[in-house]
């Protein structure tokens, strides 16, 4: 068994700003042999911390051990022992904010005057926020903002210059946190003032104790993983519907790849026909998928628009790929789960009426044409999530908060039902039945 690494790589001209440290103690190690048994000499059990697999030795037995692989990451990272680590102290902060929404400029205002103030922090915004007409009519946000750096969302790269990420909005801003960023994500905090709040943790009333505790490295953080997706066009010119396909044209990526936190989407976008879609996992060829279409998701996106298709939810931590079909045309076809790492092919049948459309956390939407395809495998840069207690509690904090998970009106205990009310709790019910038939 193996995992993809819990911490990003950095090129070497890139000197890493932040860290998840891996701190394992002796006793929560378990040799692979003994998870599964009592230790002699002991009335508990052994159990370790992860969540990811039963142990994180690669020995088994006296023989059986897993084939050594440089290219593959063997240790299991205990999720808890997942803490922030800066190597200096963060100099440059990125404060994205809620558009179009009133409630978020108060906030706003006060938080990059106290990074400027208190922490002498240098603060990027987007460019747009400048020209926000209410914004401009605080007197307050006046005085800092040519204080402040700006940058165009598409135009500017913002690699390597930004080292701290505050968000303060909804989960979308997260999302937009992600997409700015196509490697390595500087640590992000997010604030909590936008309607569904599922990823932002972090409430605003005590918002200098709580970013003081961070800036000092007291905070537990989440690994978000995120799927790299790289689209390959069967040739530039763009098909028509039902034009023939050269099956001799050559294939090429687009020059970019699409990293997304929450899910890749294919549907049959404006066509009345199902869509038809190959599904191939490590070059093999799966399952057609025949209905609206599909969604792949990450553990993050699990609870976004997978769940809302009959999906399974999954922690965050859990290294994994959702596959999730929408309105199939089987019965039968439930959403699975396949492992981190692999790669999954998309592709329009050839027999299929129609083309397919592809988006990507609901941005860059674009046709997938016949003999084009879609390739889609878990990235090496997560998106670091700073919790505001820790992986577990956060984690369950949003499903009760935002999806009301397992919410329900409590059953009564026998001794409030109306029956019963008459008789002491300590009444038998052969003694209630006697009662009935003497009152007869």
């Amino acid at each position: 068994m193996s995992t993809l690494p819990n911490t990003p790589k950095h090129n070497k001209s890139t000197p890493p700003q932040h860290h998840a440290s891996q701190e394992t103690k002796d006793s929560n190690r378990v040799d692979g042999s003994e998870s599964s048994s009592r230790v002699r000499g002991s009335n508990w059990w052994w159990r370790t911390r992860s969540l990811n697999a039963p142990s994180p030795f690669q020995q088994f037995g006296p023989c059986g051990r897993i084939m050594k692989n440089s290219a593959v990451v063997m240790q299991i990272q205990d999720p808890a022992s997942q803490r922030l680590t800066w190597y200096k102290p963060p100099l440059t902060v990125l404060v994205i904010k809620k558009v179009s929404d009133a409630s978020v400029l108060t906030p706003f205002v006060q938080l990059v005057l106290w990074l400027l103030q208190e922490k002498n922090m240098v603060v990027w915004v987007e460019s747009a926020v400048l020209d926000d007409a209410l914004l401009n009519e605080d007197v307050q946000f006046r005085a800092i903002r040519d204080k402040l750096v700006t940058f165009k969302d598409g135009r500017d790269d913002l690699t390597d210059r930004i080292d701290f990420i505050v968000c303060l909005g909804g989960d979308g801003t997260l999302l937009y946190a992600s997409l700015l960023f196509q490697q390595s994500v500087p640590p992000v905090m997010a604030f909590h003032l936008g309607s569904l709040g599922f990823l932002t943790p972090f409430r605003f009333d005590n918002f200098q104790e709580q970013l003081t505790s961070v800036l000092e490295g007291h905070a537990a953080l989440t690994l978000r993983s995120r799927l790299r997706c790289v689209m390959h066009r069967r040739s530039e010119k763009r098909h028509e519907v039902n034009h023939a396909v050269d099956a001799n044209a050559p294939m090429f990526p687009l020059a970019d790849t699409i990293l997304v936190l929450n899910e890749v989407v294919i549907d049959r976008g404006p066509s009345p026909y199902l869509s038809n879609i190959d599904l191939f996992l490590d070059g093999k060829y799966i399952t057609s998928v025949q209905g609206d279409g599909l969604i792949v998701s990450s553990p993050t996106g699990s609870t976004a628009y997978a769940v809302a298709a009959g999906a399974s939810m999954i922690h965050p931590s859990v290294p994994a790929i959702m596959v999730t079909p929408i309105c199939p045309h089987s019965l039968s076809f439930r959403p699975i789960v396949v492992p981190a790492g692999v790669e999954l092919k998309i592709s329009v049948s050839p027999e299929s009426r129609n083309t397919s459309w592809v988006s990507f956390d609901g941005r860059n939407r674009q046709e997938l044409f016949h003999g084009d395809s879609l390739r889609v495998t878990t990235s090496i840069y997560p998106v670091p999530s700073i919790c505001a207690q820790d992986q577990i509690s956060d984690w369950f904090a949003s499903l009760a908060d935002g999806l009301h998970w397992n919410v329900r009106k409590r059953q009564k205990c026998l001794d409030e039902l109306s029956d019963l009310t008459a008789s002491g709790s300590e009444d038998t019910f052969d003694e209630i039945e006697n009662t009935k038939m003497y009152d007869v």
